[in-house]
Order: structure tokens, then C-alpha cells, then sequence
């Protein structure tokens, strides 16, 4: 097992005043980073490799679909810059030196229309994720099902895993997360046992965003359930906080939840290492 941070605790876009916080964030006991990636051009990605290679960080990417781009929009326009926008991304990722990307990748993030999804959206979908998959080729694309108060489209393990079987991509997964599947599963760790290897990333994410372990996810079931499936690659710690005004937004974060954003990264790498067991 390999433990991340997400940036997005902190910032949209890394850039060199959060460099720093990169030789915390190792001597808080993390292997690794995970970086926003919401432009492909919106951080030094050769410049940030080389500074995590000198704290002996590792790295995923973490991003969402740029404004007009959707892979399940009616506009063909959106869906072809959909597959341009995540193209760079995957460009950028080598520039990076990532590992994989990860997050909802199919359409935007709040996106709702008063249904559900309609086959003609999974058709264009399956069809745009098999087209950067073939572009990625080996390169992991780990796709993000939210809960339905963020989008209509996938929102449980069933949906995803029914997604990368109809992608037929081997560089295809979908991201496990444990604040959208607390809300969405009706037993979590069955769900995870019952998705098997089309999980290749996970998030472990708090009820409330804050900090894992001082919450009442049912982490003990999660961790067994990863381990029975064979899973043994990045946990990344997602969470947010007060410091991005619209990401505060966009996640319904209207109160402070943790004494710091320090407390939330060295609490949850303290907890997730021991629960894990390493």
C-alpha cells in the first residue's frame, strides 16, 4: 500500500509556494501527492517532478472536466473537447511523472438535469473513455462515480464496474471513494468485494470531509474488503477544507471541521497506517 495526500486540501494548482508543504507532507509519513490537474497547463509539471523527486514523493493526478467539456453531452463539440482536454492531461501526467489519473471524468462536476442517464450519454461516454484509454495506452485511467446530489450519471461501485466492462480497456478502473459509496452503498464493503479488480484507486475521504478516523465511516470493513479484493496500491486522503473559497463551494464545506489542515493529513496518515497495518 502507498499513502497520498490530495492537494485539494490546500490548493486548485500547485505552484512554488506549496513546495514546502511537499517536504511536510513526507515527513508526515506520506509516500506520495495528489495533484489537481483542472488545466493541463496550470502547474509547472516538469518543475513540480523534479521537486517531488527530490523529497522522494510520488505522484497521482486528480482532475475533472474543463468548461465545455463533457463526455455525455447531446453537443458533439463537448465531447470531442472532452477527449482534446483529458488528452493534454495524460500528456501532462508523463511531464509529471504521475502514476495515473483519477476523478469523475464523464461529465461535470454538479451537473444535474432531473433524471437519470439515458443510453445514448453511456454510449457517448463508453465510446470517449475507450478513445483516451486507447490514447493513454498502459497509462491507468481510474474513473470517479459521486453521489447523487453531484451528478445523474454514476454514482455507485454497480454503475462503475458495469462502466470499465463496457469501456474493455485494460488501463480502466473506476476510484473507490469512501464519502460518496457512505452515502450510495447499501452494505460498503460487499460493494467493494463485488467490484474486485475494476477497482484501481481509492480515496479515503471522511463523512463529514475532514479528518479519516474521526468519523463514523466504517473504515475496519473498508480496509478488509480492499485487502480481499488484492488491492494493494495508493490510498490518497481526499478532504477539504476553508482555504479555496469555491472549492469550499462546490463541496458544501460551510463550517471550519478540523482544528487545521495540518491535524487532517498527519491525523489521517496516523490512523490510516494503523489500520491498514504498515
Amino acid at each position: 500500500m502507498k499513502l497520498g495526500m490530495n492537494l485539494l486540501l490546500w490548493t486548485g494548482a500547485a505552484t512554488k509556494e506549496h513546495y514546502p508543504l511537499f517536504k511536510q507532507i513526507k515527513s508526515w509519513g506520506f509516500d506520495g501527492v495528489e495533484l489537481p490537474m483542472f488545466s493541463a497547463t496550470g502547474s509547472d509539471w516538469k518543475e513540480l517532478k523534479t521537486v517531488l523527486d527530490g523529497e522522494g514523493l510520488a505522484s497521482t493526478v486528480v482532475s475533472v472536466p474543463a468548461a465545455g467539456c463533457n463526455f455525455i453531452s447531446e453537443a458533439q463539440y463537448e465531447r470531442a473537447a472532452a477527449l482534446d482536454f483529458f488528452k493534454q492531461c495524460i500528456d501532462a501526467c508523463h511531464t509529471l511523472g504521475a502514476e495515473k489519473i483519477a476523478g469523475p471524468l464523464c461529465s461535470p462536476v454538479g451537473r444535474l438535469v432531473g433524471r437519470g442517464r439515458n443510453k445514448p450519454e453511456w454510449d457517448w461516454c463508453v465510446e470517449g473513455l475507450q478513445a483516451l484509454c486507447d490514447y493513454a495506452k498502459d497509462f491507468p485511467i481510474s474513473i470517479e462515480p459521486l453521489n447523487r446530489f453531484e451528478t445523474y450519471f454514476i454514482n455507485s461501485c454497480a454503475d462503475s464496474v458495469d462502466l470499465v466492462n463496457a469501456i474493455r480497456r485494460k488501463n480502466a478502473g473506476f476510484l473507490f471513494d469512501t464519502f460518496h459509496s457512505n452515502i450510495e452503498e447499501k452494505n460498503v464493503p460487499d460493494a467493494i468485494r463485488a467490484s474486485g479488480k475494476a477497482i484501481n484507486h481509492v480515496h479515503i475521504s471522511a463523512n463529514d470531509r475532514a479528518t479519516p478516523g474521526e468519523d463514523h465511516v466504517d473504515y475496519a470493513g473498508v480496509f478488509k474488503a480492499i485487502k480481499d479484493i488484492g488491492y494493494d496500491d495508493w490510498l490518497v486522503i481526499e478532504a477539504f477544507g476553508l482555504c479555496l473559497p469555491e472549492l469550499a463551494a462546490a463541496t458544501c464545506i460551510w463550517r471550519r471541521m478540523a482544528p487545521s489542515e495540518e491535524h487532517i493529513a498527519k491525523e489521517g496518515c496516523k490512523f490510516i497506517r494503523k489500520g491498514w497495518g504498515n
